[in-house]
């Protein structure tokens, strides 16, 4: 069975585009072509879509009303299409908060070129999307919004919280996850390192979110930080993130070397890096996401002497990247999204002060 996709988009030049590129994948089809939410509405009714993708900002019904009505009343997979622009890049981050799976941006030139360029990506951007779990949103709130999981007590070991790491991978999916994981964490925790897939200006407007949720500092890395506890470094857009050391400190190092296993930022790389500049006092975590990025990084910083742990099956959107981790070995623990942030504080405060004596 063909996978099948519907596209709502103001702009008939990106209908056209995104019609061409998906009607060239032997998988896939497109079943219906809306220039905005009304007409969508009745496409949904007649076409029963597998995939829906949705221009973030458009006339009669803003794409966030449309999103957030659908992910009520009918959830199913939606792929944004978003502006490289200060402004798509926050409503994306708004419309992935709402239950969208992931996004793609439309190029600032040359349309039609930049986006036939794309082809790959936005194939297996809706393949990814069609395997997704969708579960129906309750009405969005603030406080909903702010309070996914409980807030975990504070450390008390100021030891193992300046020694240890949290090193976090995620694609697909991911952005949530993240944000639950970081949200229960306490304002003491150990220094967090952080590889989601995401293009090069949304990674700074999901980190200044993320910040503005949490008890701890989120930013994104700049390169040549000093890692402090309480803190977490997103990978930005353009560069792989990578740990090391300067004397007796962690520091946060940026590369633009070429992409890894399609990627850059990287998690392999970032967790390659774990393993050779952290060892034992570093712990993976492996989120949601679609592809195998991370997995052999997760072994090596295994090999090396790391605890780490995997997002379950039941709780991804996308369960490729913790799977893939699973079968090589590279796992310690599998859990549920939200006893994740738990077991790894859990581990830190029974194992922390004990590994440093090692």
């Amino acid at each position: 069975m063909k996978i099948k996709v519907l596209i709502v988009d103001d702009s008939a030049l990106i209908r056209s585009v995104m019609t061409e590129i998906i009607g060239s994948q032997p998988d896939m089809e497109v079943v219906g072509a809306a220039p905005d939410p009304i007409v969508a509405r009745e496409l949904i009714k007649r076409t029963n879509p597998d995939v829906l993708t949705l221009d973030v900002e458009m006339p009669k019904m803003d794409g966030l009303d449309f999103l957030e009505k659908l992910m009520r009343l009918r959830p199913m997979p939606v792929l944004m299409v978003s502006s490289l622009t200060e402004r798509g890049s926050e409503i994306t981050m708004r419309a992935l908060e709402l239950g969208a799976v992931d996004f793609v941006t439309k190029p600032k030139i040359s349309i039609q070129h930049g986006m036939l360029e794309y082809t790959e990506m936005i194939a297996d951007k809706i393949r990814s999307a069609a395997k997704a779990r969708i579960r129906a949103r309750p009405h969005a709130t603030t406080d909903a919004a702010r309070a996914p999981g409980e807030q975990l007590p504070p450390m008390r070991n100021p030891l193992a919280s300046s020694e240890k790491l949290i090193m976090v991978g995620a694609s697909t999916g991911g952005t949530e996850a993240i944000k639950q994981f970081l949200m229960q964490m306490p304002s003491d925790c150990p220094g967090i390192l952080i590889t989601q897939h995401m293009p090069e200006g949304f990674t700074r407007s999901f980190a200044r979110r993320l910040d503005s949720l949490c008890k701890i500092s989120v930013n994104e890395a700049e390169g040549g930080e000093r890692i402090l506890p309480g803190h977490a470094y997103i990978a930005p857009g353009h560069s792989h993130l990578l740990l090391t050391r300067s004397g007796a400190n962690y520091v946060t190092q940026l590369d633009q070397g070429p992409a890894v296993n399609r990627h850059r930022p990287s998690v392999d790389v970032l967790f390659r890096s774990a393993a050779v500049a952290a060892g034992k006092n570093a712990v993976g975590v492996i989120l949601t996401g679609m592809g195998k990025d991370g997995a052999l990084g997760m072994l090596e910083m295994k090999n090396a002497g790391a605890y780490n742990f995997a997002q379950d099956e039941a709780s991804c959107v996308v369960f490729g990247m913790p799977r893939e981790a699973i079968a090589v070995g590279a796992t310690d623990e599998v859990a549920p999204l939200n006893e994740l942030p738990g077991k790894v504080m859990a581990h830190l405060a029974t194992h922390g002060s004990r590994a440093l004596r090692v």
